[in-house]
């Protein structure tokens, strides 16, 4: 098998190392390893690789399955010690190429990233997300992580930013109260919550940015 470029994105180095290992083993080539959201969306924008093996859980703000959103052309194998309902169904809209639970297994490990690069076949990926335009004159920057309207830039408290972040990156379609909760906060929070979370952006950005959907959960509002 020829050499390829794999990344690992992984905040826990003990087994970011275990992996690593596991991969020269085989011949394949490790370009780095990283532990943060926002250093592993710039290091993709600069370097180009033919597999992440990402972690969902990393030690900012930004989680794996942003980065993959945000970076929808590269191949991924998430990495996660947790199965709940809400991850993988936020991991399904990414089009990953699989999902392995910790702790790893080197036989499955192995099997599973040659699967995926014999899958990477070579056709011209999508651009990534810099930004894009919503209603009312807003629009989300992804390369500077911010929203701003009319060029200025609407600072806003964490957990609002997680919100509007991941409606933006979902644009133009609906994101379930359960994955939105999930991607939110770091602990569980009942439904009450994101709804008193969505009116307070409403009532102190945009009453209209934000959409609700009966039953379904929320969109952002794109413009037409």
């Amino acid at each position: 098998m020829e050499s390829k470029r794999i990344l690992i994105i992984e905040d826990d180095l003990v087994a970011a190392q275990y992996l690593k290992t596991i991969l020269e083993n085989e011949g394949l080539h490790v370009v780095g390893v990283i532990d943060r959201g926002r250093e592993a969306i710039e290091r993709l924008q600069e370097c180009p690789v033919d597999l992440v093996l990402m972690d969902i859980v990393l030690k900012d703000d930004i989680s794996g399955i942003e980065i993959a959103l945000h970076h929808p052309e590269c191949p991924v194998i998430f990495l996660s010690a947790f199965a709940d309902k809400e991850k993988i169904d936020l991991v399904a809209d990414t089009r990953a190429s699989a999902y392995l639970m910790k702790p790893y297994r080197k036989k499955e490990i192995i099997a599973t990233v040659k699967l995926a690069l014999s899958q990477n076949k070579s056709t011209k990926s999508p651009k990534p997300l810099s930004f894009i335009e919503l209603k009312g004159g807003f629009r989300f920057d992804f390369d500077h992580d911010h929203l701003e309207k009319d060029s200025k830039i609407i600072p806003l408290p964490i957990a609002k930013l997680r919100l509007v972040r991941l409606l933006a990156l979902h644009r133009g379609n609906v994101v379930s109260h359960d994955s939105l909760l999930s991607y939110i906060w770091d602990e569980p929070k009942s439904s009450s919550t994101l709804r008193s979370l969505v009116n307070r952006f409403r009532s102190s950005v945009d009453a209209q940015l934000i959409e609700n959907v009966s039953g379904l959960g929320y969109r952002i509002g794109m413009l037409r």
